[in-house]
């Protein structure tokens, strides 16, 4: 089963990681594409450069970023391949101890049925 992971960061937006921080991140993302865990993943840049677009009634508003309330600040996103929800969620787990302190959204994908 496929799922995307919407990492939030709980630190402030702008800090780039320590070069440590970036070696063993670049280690973890290397051996879960090897296991087939990891599928795709990316990290986003600044919310200031960044909108939000809202359709409501019909009326479309945009709102330009910077956001700057920490828990609206995603920070990237992965999608991996695990056996379960609880596989997923140990997965997440894992990233997060080298990604630190923050949240992350899991959501299960669609997938066609087979025909």
């Amino acid at each position: 089963m496929r799922y995307l992971c919407i990492y939030k960061p709980a630190k402030a937006e702008g800090g780039p990681p320590t070069e440590e921080e970036m070696e063993k991140m670049g280690k973890y993302i290397e051996q879960s594409f090897k296991e087939g865990t990891l599928l795709a993943t990316e990290g986003c840049l600044s919310s200031s450069l960044g909108a939000r677009v809202r359709k409501t009634n019909g009326q479309f508003k945009v709102i330009d970023g910077p956001f700057t309330e920490a828990k609206e600040i995603v920070g990237g996103f992965a999608i991996i391949n695990a056996k379960s929800k609880e596989d997923a969620i140990r997965i997440t787990k894992d990233f997060l101890n080298i990604a630190g302190d923050g949240e992350t959204e899991i959501r299960q994908l669609y997938e066609q049925p087979a025909k």
